[in-house]
C-alpha cells in the first residue's frame, strides 16, 4: 500500500529556506540539486514510511508520534496519520534541535 504524503506550510517553508540559504551562499545549481534530493527523500516516505525512528529529543519529552528520517546532515520529521503521510519540517541538524522541535510541534 502507498501512503500519500503531504507536506504542511511549515515544512514546504523549510525547503524554501534551504534552498534560498545554499543559493545565496553557494550557487542555483546546488541549491536545486539539494531541493530534489530533500523532496525526492520525503516522497519517498510513500514507501514503508515506519522506517524512520523517534527523534530522542521528542522522546525525552514523551511525544513518540513523530518519526524521523536523514538525508545529510538534515532531518526530516512526520507524522503518519491512517493511510497519509505528513512531512511537519525539515531541519539542518546542525541547529538547536530541542528548541526547533518544541517551538514547531507541540503547537502543531
Amino acid at each position: 500500500m502507498k501512503f500519500k504524503v503531504n507536506f504542511i506550510f511549515d515544512a514546504e517553508n523549510d525547503l524554501f529556506e534551504i534552498y534560498k540559504y545554499v543559493y545565496l551562499n553557494d550557487s542555483e545549481e546546488r541549491a536545486e540539486k539539494l531541493f530534489d534530493k530533500l523532496h525526492q527523500k520525503c516522497l519517498a516516505l510513500q514507501e514503508i514510511p515506519q522506517r524512520g525512528h523517534i527523534p530522542p529529543e521528542l522522546r525525552l519529552l514523551e511525544i513518540e508520534d513523530f518519526l524521523e528520517i536523514h538525508y545529510k546532515p538534515y532531518r526530516i520529521i512526520y507524522r503518519i496519520l491512517n493511510d497519509e503521510v505528513f512531512v511537519h519540517c525539515i531541519l539542518d541538524g546542525r541547529r538547536d534541535i530541542q528548541k526547533l522541535l518544541e517551538e514547531r510541534l507541540i503547537r502543531s
